[in-house]
């Protein structure tokens, strides 16, 4: 079964229960709470920020932001603009609830670093595999959470760190994951290995250390470690995943000025997402089914 967070029917069946932003921080997954929709109808969403408001950075014009380059499975072709892969398909989505037609938005390129800084933005909403962690709320605002994601672990086939079978036994091994990313934060409060894990600005830059041998094994959230394992780095292996709930928060969500007009407003269209089923079916379309990873306690 997909990871996504399987909230769509408890939403459905008027469930009331509710995560906090604290469980949210915490790890607590799907399985334990559902998320906690934010209750403003998709209508008002269009009427607040729609294409005739005020509230984006361009007059009439909605404008989305990712990394370069726009990694598979989340995008497809390095091309944000086309409507495919996970991410792409969310954004799009996001896009048509919020009232916008084709030629009304706007795709940019952000490093992943720069959108998470505090300070005013030149895009509307980022979405790039970013988890919603408290600290990271001083700094940016969060929409709704879209997308439920444990870590993963990739090795070279054959190698000590490819048998590993537990988390423990990764901690004598050189790791390695992307700045700044829990993925990072994985290894240092999951792990804890006896040496410093290194720290690369893209995924590129860490998949070339791993064939190089520079590091032992690269830590990932898993649907990239499928997309990697199955057809990016020939013998190469995924490992395992994380064990959920851990002390990693595993939520995707939209990223957006601090205090925009537009994040009340991107929640609405991501709840509304989560109520049509259409989050649940983008994930079956572009995300590989995880649940046959092995678990790594």
């Amino acid at each position: 079964m997909l990871t996504l967070l399987a909230v769509s029917a408890l939403a459905l069946s008027g469930c009331s229960t509710a995560t906090t932003s604290a469980d949210i921080d915490a790890g607590v997954t799907s399985d334990e709470h559902p998320i906690a929709f934010t209750k403003i109808p998709s209508t008002a969403a269009v009427t607040t920020c729609g294409p005739s408001s005020a509230a984006t950075v361009k007059k009439g014009t909605l404008t989305i932001a990712t990394d370069s380059p726009a990694y598979e499975p989340w995008f497809v072709g390095d091309n944000p603009a086309n409507g495919t892969g996970f991410e792409g398909a969310v954004a799009k989505a996001v896009a048509e609830k919020l009232g916008y037609q084709a030629g009304q938005v706007e795709f940019v390129r952000v490093p992943w670093d720069e959108a998470m800084a505090p300070g005013p933005k030149d895009f509307d909403f980022d979405i790039n595999q970013f988890t919603i962690v408290g600290e990271r709320r001083d700094a940016v605002d969060f929409s709704s959470p879209y997308y439920a994601v444990a870590q993963s672990i990739v090795a070279m086939s054959g190698t000590p760190a490819a048998a590993a079978r537990n988390l423990n036994d990764l901690a004598p091994y050189r790791l390695g994951a992307q700045r700044g990313s829990t993925s990072l934060a994985a290894i240092t409060g999951t792990i804890r290995p006896g040496q410093p894990p290194v720290e690369f600005d893209t995924t590129d830059a860490a998949k070339a250390a791993l064939t190089a041998g520079t590091i032992d094994a690269l830590v990932v959230d898993i649907p990239t470690g499928f997309q990697i394992t199955k057809w990016e780095l020939p013998n190469s292996a995924l490992v395992g995943q994380f064990p959920r709930p851990n002390s990693v928060t595993e939520f995707f969500g939209l990223v957006l000025e601090k205090n925009s007009p537009m994040t009340p407003c991107a929640s609405a269209a991501v709840d509304s997402l989560y109520a049509d089923g259409t989050l649940d079916r983008l994930a079956q379309t572009w995300l590989i089914d995880t649940g046959d990873a092995p678990v790594l306690e």
